[in-house]
């Protein structure tokens, strides 16, 4: 299981996500910042996404 926490991406947010893999936590996490947090798509440029990988964790 992997996990990425809002308020470890830089957000004051308690939103947790928890997916089997990367894909599914980024799919999850886009979401929810898209929703929560009024980020749009093309905020998420290729450093953005390297940074969010970097706060992944794995929970198994």
């Amino acid at each position: 299981m992997k996990s990425l926490s809002c308020r470890d991406a830089g957000f004051d947010c308690d939103y947790v996500v928890q997916a089997e893999s990367d894909n599914e936590v980024f799919a999850q996490g886009e979401e929810h910042v898209f929703n929560a947090h009024g980020m749009k798509k093309q905020d998420f440029i290729p450093a953005f996404n390297g940074k969010f990988k970097s706060f992944i964790k794995d929970t198994s």
